[in-house]
């Protein structure tokens, strides 16, 4: 008998996830098709694996991964242990740590707490915004509070982190 890999995929039987999935590609395809002929755009998203994928440390960094640049601040639950933040140093654009260096410190009513590069690369860009408003922290620790862009000199070096599901795991141990 024929396994369900060796069926086409029109003749397969639908589970709500493949629908999903189904849908999705299908309402994406205009505009996939409209910016391959304008652009290189969906070329590179066939072939970058990494796109738009969000990495984390087990001391609390995230880095979210688009393209080269990963974009790394402290997580909700390092902000949440932390309380109020009042400070946050930050490094100078053009520097360059190795995965695992403090590359800034973030401090609260609480403690002080070193920040470490989830990744080895050059600083592009620092959100000069925390250090008017270093509270912003608290309260958007994983959007709008990042802290540095860095552009990966090996995106091989993510290996070593935690997907979303194995960070909170991390974290319920923690909490324990």
């Amino acid at each position: 008998g024929a396994t369900p890999a060796d069926k086409p995929e029109e003749n397969r039987p639908r589970t709500p996830e493949m629908s999903a999935a189904v849908m999705f590609r299908s309402a994406l395809r205009p505009a996939v098709q409209a910016a391959g002929r304008r652009t290189a755009a969906a070329t590179v998203c066939r072939q970058a694996p990494r796109m738009m994928s969000t990495y984390f440390t087990p001391a609390h960094e995230y880095g979210k991964v688009d393209g080269k640049i990963a974009t790394v601040g402290i997580t909700d639950f390092a902000q949440a242990a932390l309380g109020d933040i009042v400070f946050v140093d930050l490094p100078e654009v053009g520097d360059e740590f190795e995965k695992g260096d403090s590359f800034g410190s973030v401090e609260s009513v609480k403690a002080a707490s070193d920040v470490y590069a989830p990744v080895s690369g050059t600083i592009t860009e620092i959100n000069e915004v925390l250090s008017d408003e270093p509270g912003m922290v608290n309260s958007h620790a994983e959007s709008d509070a990042w802290f540095v862009k860095i552009e990966m000199e090996d995106d091989s070096e993510l290996d070593d982190l935690m997907d979303a599901d194995s960070y909170k795991e991390h974290c319920e141990k923690e909490a324990h």
